[in-house]
């Protein structure tokens, strides 16, 4: 092959992991070696000493990460829970005493059982409905390989002393390795594997720099000082760029640069509408170190707590006392602002105990006992849990959101144990926060249907579209083959979305959404049209969403969606929709300085 045709543009799609344009030199981080694992008998009288060399080799481990946090940049501290989860993990029963046992029973070397026990994790969590518990085996991937770096004497990769301005490609990084990023030094990354979910994702957002994941032979395709586009708006890497490729790209980098910045000056303004109906805007976050960037990007608080990442990758349950002190920290940073905290969503118990896996032994999870269900049928995890949030709600305002739920019945026992908690902390002494709002997730077509009594028990609704949308229209978002019917607009889903919004109106409580189409500016006239008067989403999509809400009247929403909810199908919807609302949602997206004013 030519050296003209080697140096052909190519462009490698992937997954739009972190927003935002670069264009560099690249620089490959060989981490294959721990990938080359060979099996080979241990002598009966030598399993012992095998497995004393795996606990040895966790033990450098541990002290390796240890190292990374306290090491860790100060604009990254907030990330090192998920460094702290990967300590523990390095000693969970799942990992550590599944490989011990392994090297014992099939008489194997230390790489082999744990390379096995890895993948039979990986098989399990791959089989998920739920993304982020699929991304979840990215973290056991990255502890196991740290371990078998160890045992196989090859060196971690060391991003910190990277001494000039590139573009990184990896098969993978591990949150330990993002977490050594300098910005200085490190415009942006592009990995085969992961995708949004994965906290190495999570940590990209945090620095605000361009990532695409999950494109499969990056590192294949892609040499050291090769010249790269890193596209994570798009989610694609554009190798090798043409003179005319280039020249486009510097522009939009510079443009999003500049509009970037342009809305985060407005960002702190109140979302209030043309005709001065202001509309909170708030984060979703899943760690407490999240909350920063909410504050950053505006929020008027946190509309979604997501609770589940303290109770994952870990041999036993969080305490009370972890739990209360997590949840404060959360309420102190929001300095009174309110702080919604979802109760446990996980399903099964095996995702907890003993270092199981969420689902495991389920036929079909997405049905079987999760959220609430879970929850009140383990009452000593959902009390502790509960405790702790109501002890946190003395120190700021937080409202209680129960997920999951189905039928009256479950809104009932959950107000019934919340009520039990707020009595035992009364009798303890304890300080606590008693009279703490109350809402449910309308996620369940069942709690469409029954929103009028559902309404008459909670102090609000809040609806989860991404649930929602999957369980109404039959749909796995997650299965290539069907994801492109899973439409927000879709007749069906708003007619339900409107039933929810006439039920909570007749109620006299407040309509809130936390779900994936409250990010989308487009959207926003539809979801003011409902009446809805809270939105939460990513921390990211937050300036974008207050600036285009400061373009609409509610009024004309409200007509408009009259007319919306007349369309047959969701491309008529959508039709409509960019007609009507589309230059101006561009604009308010994108704005310029003149545009502004």
């Amino acid at each position: 092959m030519s050296e003209a045709l080697q140096k052909e543009e190519t462009r490698l799609p992937g997954i739009d992991a972190s927003p935002g344009i670069c264009i560099g030199k690249a620089y490959l981080l060989d981490n294959e070696g721990v990938n080359i694992v060979e099996r080979y008998p241990v002598a009966k009288g030598q399993l012992k000493n095998e497995q004393n060399r795996f606990k040895a080799a966790v033990k450098r481990a541990e002290k390796e990460l240890q190292r990374v946090i306290q090491n860790t940049p100060e604009y990254l501290r907030q990330n090192t829970a998920i460094l702290e989860a990967h300590l523990v993990l390095l000693k969970d029963k799942m990992l550590y005493g599944k490989t011990l046992e392994a090297i014992e029973k099939e008489g194997i070397n230390a790489e082999w059982a744990l390379k096995m026990v890895v993948t039979q994790a990986r098989n399990m969590f791959a089989s998920m409905e739920d993304a982020y518990f699929r991304e979840r085996v990215s973290d056991i991937i990255h502890v196991s390989d740290r371990i078998l770096q160890n045992l196989m004497g090859s060196k971690p990769v060391d991003i910190g002393a990277i001494d000039k301005r590139v573009i990184l490609v990896a098969r993978d990084l591990s949150p330990a390795e993002t977490s050594q990023i300098h910005l200085e030094r490190v415009k942006g990354f592009v990995t085969d594997l992961g995708g949004k979910a994965s906290h190495t994702s999570i940590i990209a957002r945090t620095l605000e720099i361009p990532a695409v994941q999950g494109v499969g032979d990056a590192t294949r395709k892609i040499c050291t000082d090769d010249l790269i586009i890193v596209d994570g708006i798009e989610g694609v890497v554009i190798l090798h760029p043409e003179e005319s490729t280039l020249v486009e790209y510097s522009e939009r980098e510079v443009e999003f640069a500049r509009r970037k910045a342009t809305l985060a000056r407005l960002s702190h303004r109140p979302a209030r509408t043309r005709d001065g109906i202001d509309i909170k805007v708030m984060g979703n976050i899943e760690l407490p170190e999240e909350v920063v960037s909410v504050l950053d990007h505006g929020g008027d608080g946190i509309g979604l707590y997501r609770t589940e990442f303290q109770y994952l990758s870990r041999p036993f349950f969080p305490t009370e006392e972890e739990l209360f002190d997590r949840y404060c920290d959360v309420v102190e940073v929001m300095a009174g602002l309110p702080v919604t905290i979802r109760t446990l969503d996980i399903n099964g118990d095996k995702a907890l105990a003993n270092g199981g896996v969420p689902g495991a032994g389920e036929v079909n999870p997405a049905l079987g006992l999760r959220g609430i269900r879970y929850c009140l049928k383990k009452t000593e995890v959902f009390r502790t849990q509960l405790r702790a949030i109501l002890r946190a709600a003395a120190f700021g305002p937080i409202r209680v959101l129960f997920p999951m739920i189905a039928t009256l019945e479950e809104v009932v026992e959950a107000k019934r144990c919340l009520r039990e908690a707020a009595e035992s902390l009364e009798k303890e002494g304890t300080e606590h926060g008693a009279d703490v709002s109350v809402g449910v997730m309308i996620e369940v077509p069942s709690a469409v249907i029954t929103a009028e009594a559902l309404a008459e028990r909670v102090d609000f609704f809040s609806i989860g579209t991404n649930d929602l949308i999957q369980y109404s229209l039959a749909i796995d978002r997650g299965n290539r083959e069907v994801m492109h019917l899973f439409q927000p607009l879709d007749p069906a889903i708003l007619r339900l979305l409107k039933i929810t919004a006439d039920a909570a109106k007749a109620g006299g409580i407040p309509l809130y959404m936390c779900g994936e189409m409250a990010s989308y500016p487009i959207h926003l006239p539809v979801l003011i049209g409902l009446g809805i008067q809270e939105l939460s989403m990513n921390p990211q999509a937050i300036p974008a969403v207050k600036n285009t809400l400061r373009a609409l009247d509610t009024r004309q929403s409200r007509d408009f969606l009259e007319e919306l909810l007349k369309q047959r199908s969701a491309n008529a919807a959508y039709g409509l929709l960019a007609e009507a609302y589309g230059k101006l949602v561009e604009e308010r997206s994108f704005p310029t300085e003149e545009e502004i004013g």
